[in-house]
């Protein structure tokens, strides 16, 4: 059996969320079971390859990569694994980093938990019904919040109208 660079990542990561699950939960805020509950086979026939690996493997798509990023209609970005509605268009911001940034997540729309990966602790973003990965909320933001939530576009689609 061969060992890459992703089996020891995955397995590092599975160890540090069982640790974080046992010790009481993960980073305070996420939950063990999300409502959305479907096999890997399910949600990659679902989302495809690239969706696949940013939503249920954590992955980053490249930045300025996204269409998400020019888009400045009213309207919702929601969940791309199970259309949960995640940020207004009127929270929106050009962070200059790249990703689609927001400085606030509508209500109960998210969980995070702590992310030990890159040798560093960061704060990971998680849709809270399905569990998929969005990206990183940093402390870096704007008014009137200071948050940064740095997500990825493939994780989210978008909906134009009332925002």
């Amino acid at each position: 059996m061969t060992i890459d660079r992703r089996t020891v990542l995955a397995g590092a990561g599975l160890g540090a969320v069982g640790v974080a699950f046992l010790a009481g939960g993960l980073g305070g805020t996420a939950t063990a079971a999300f409502p959305v509950q479907k096999t890997p086979a399910q949600w990659k026939a679902q989302l495809g390859p690239q969706r696949y690996a940013i939503l249920r493997e954590a992955s980053t798509e490249r930045p300025y990569s996204s269409a998400l990023n020019k888009e400045h209609r009213k309207g919702v970005f929601a969940c791309a694994g199970c259309a949960l509605p995640l940020y207004s268009s009127t929270t929106k911001f050009d962070s200059g980093t790249g990703w689609p940034s927001f400085y606030r997540a509508l209500p109960n729309a998210i969980v995070t938990k702590s992310d030990f990966t890159l040798g560093m602790k960061r704060t990971e973003v998680l849709c809270k019904r399905c569990g998929g990965h969005l990206g990183h909320v940093f402390d870096d933001g704007p008014p009137p919040t200071g948050l940064r939530y740095c997500m990825n576009g493939l994780a989210m689609t978008f909906k134009p109208g009332a925002a």
